[in-house]
């Protein structure tokens, strides 16, 4: 069997189905792949291929490919014609995941639009925030999250999904998906980062940036299946994604809804809040071969009663998502979906990053479990010390990330794109990670970073350690103020439902593979869940009293 770096040289070299090239873009020369879509729209078009496949499943409404690429060109005729909706023109989308966020989505870029995706869990003040940075022709949203408005003008015309959405997908039902010109580097979408620290910036990806997503997902799957011996045939059965991941962050709208379309899978929504025993119900129904749990969605369902009585057998692949994953937590992971633990995998990357920056899956995962795997095809990856200086394998340092697919910048916002988007396109990500053997390993955001008499502490490693704990459910790490030391490292512990753990008991359990000054001088048992934002990341800005919870729990 040839090696994965000789099926890589093989399917990307001169004159391969995903040869890599170089091209000038945005001013630099940069690796791309040859054959790709040119648009968004494109890849829609596309989906043609998959006719007679579902795509969108929501409770009874079941939409097949064909179906939605004419609800697709119906709303687009409608945007265009009764909201004058054109190239360039923000389109904000707040609302639940489910078919109609979908057809809003493909619809707008099809025009040549924007996505504004406004994030589902903000309170009335960060809407009214992000509808004034993005200034869109129309905001779309669901009576829920529209009633957070407390019946105040949002400036701009709305269309309420439950009542006004429909009209929209049989506004011109012969109609054909627009033909504005579209340029590979327009703007496509405007993804709003977590806004764990001060007002959240709005993420501009372009179209080639998303389509890129795909390109290199689908390369990388084949360099996978042909390193394996594992090719699927063509009578396998149509992949199935359980999107709880929302829409409007990366993991559901790239990653999801539209790697979904390229590939021809089937994605399956739900209502209401999660619901580990609903999860369950519709894994087995629906024949679910993915799923990626966001924050503490894993652990409520490997301890939900139903877990043993399901037949989970369809599950393929499974994996990580908002943060990286202790070796504890990936072996829940494997004890929960046994059919889908030869897959079990992880990537890195950001809303800035657009595309995956790396990836690991498998057998390679569980040989490196603290990795986050190599750098994804036509990713460039470097870690460099606080003067911007190379580093070289086995230091640390801030990563910085250089691709055809970065945002183009921070909507309206030069300042933080120019602190953010250096010379070069190259990105600095803000994490401090290291290489070795070739792979990337990250330690933790540059912010939460605790410095401790001198010493650099990295909370990821203590929260891993605690995550083994029997009777830890979840846990937090942050730096506290400290007269003498500067800072000293403090740990927010919620215990297993009917457990009470001992706080000097933690303490052992850390001590015993960590350095005494890792090991937290203040242990806090909290009983409530941790404060987490809409894609699971715990928020410690809330933990800490330095700022209040913002999202409105879903």
């Amino acid at each position: 069997m040839p090696s994965i770096d000789e099926v890589r040289a093989q399917l990307t070299g001169p004159g391969a189905p995903f040869e890599i090239t170089e091209e000038e873009v945005l001013g630099e020369k940069l690796p791309v792949f040859k054959n790709r879509a040119r648009s968004l729209r494109e890849l829609l078009q596309g989906t043609a291929r998959h006719d007679g496949k579902e795509y969108l499943v929501m409770g009874p409404r079941r939409l097949r490919f064909e179906d939605t690429r004419a609800r697709v060109a119906s709303t687009a005729r409608a945007l265009a014609e009764l909201h004058g909706v054109g190239k360039g023109d923000r389109v904000a989308i707040l609302a639940a995941n489910g078919p109609e966020w979908v057809i809003a989505f493909w619809a707008t870029v099809s025009l040549g639009g924007i996505v504004s995706a406004l994030n589902g869990w903000w309170t009335r003040d960060e809407i009214e925030y992000g509808v004034g940075l993005s200034e869109p022709k129309l905001l779309i949203g669901d009576a829920r999250r529209l009633e957070r408005l407390g019946g105040a003008n949002p400036g701009v015309p709305v269309v309420e999904i439950e009542s006004g959405f429909d009209a929209l997908e049989r506004h011109a039902p012969s109609a054909d998906l627009p033909e504005t010109e579209i340029a590979e580097d327009d703007p496509a979408v405007i993804l709003f980062t977590s806004g764990t620290t001060g007002r959240p910036k709005g993420a501009v990806a372009s179209h080639r940036g998303v389509v890129g997503f795909t390109s290199q997902q689908i390369a990388r799957g084949a360099i996978m299946a042909v390193s394996s011996g594992r090719i699927p045939g063509p009578d396998a059965p149509q992949q199935c994604a359980l999107t709880t991941a929302p829409l409007f962050h990366l993991s559901g709208l790239y990653a999801v809804c539209v790697m979904n379309a390229v590939t021809g899978g089937k994605l399956v929504f739900r209502e209401g809040r999660f619901d580990a025993g609903d999860v369950l119900r519709l894994i087995e129904e629906e024949k679910v071969t993915q799923w990626t749990p966001f924050g503490s969605m894993l652990h409520r369902v490997v301890e939900h009663p139903d877990l043993a009585k399901r037949d989970l057998s369809s599950m393929q692949n499974t994996g990580f998502g908002g943060a990286p994953a202790s070796e504890d937590v990936q072996a829940k992971a494997r004890g929960a979906f046994p059919s889908a633990s030869g897959n079990l995998g992880m990537g890195y990357g950001s809303s800035e990053t657009v595309a995956v920056v790396a990836q690991i899956t498998g057998d390679e995962f569980e040989a490196h479990p603290t990795s986050v795997g190599e750098p994804a095809p036509t990713m460039q990856v470097e870690i460099r010390d606080a003067q911007g200086d190379l580093l070289p394998e086995g230091q640390e340092g801030e990563i910085f990330v250089r691709s055809a697919y970065t945002i183009l910048e921070y909507w309206r916002n030069p300042e933080a794109t120019a602190k953010t988007l250096l010379p070069g396109r190259w990105l600095a990500t803000g994490d401090i990670g290291r290489f070795e053997g070739g792979r990337l390993y990250i330690n933790s955001r540059a912010r939460d970073l605790i410095l401790r008499a001198g010493e650099n502490i990295y909370p990821v490693e203590i929260e891993n350690r605690l995550d083994g704990h029997p009777q830890v459910a979840e846990v937090a790490v942050v730096g506290v103020d400290h007269p003498e030391l500067g800072q000293e490292v403090k740990a927010i512990v919620v215990p297993v439902p009917g457990t009470d753990p001992d706080v000097e008991a933690l303490r052992s359990f850390c001590a015993e593979t960590l350095a005494p000054f890792k090991v937290p001088s203040q242990i806090e048992i909290r009983r409530e869940p941790m404060p987490r934002n809409a894609v699971g990341k715990i928020l410690k800005n809330v933990l800490t009293g330095e700022a209040e919870q913002q999202f409105v729990e879903e």
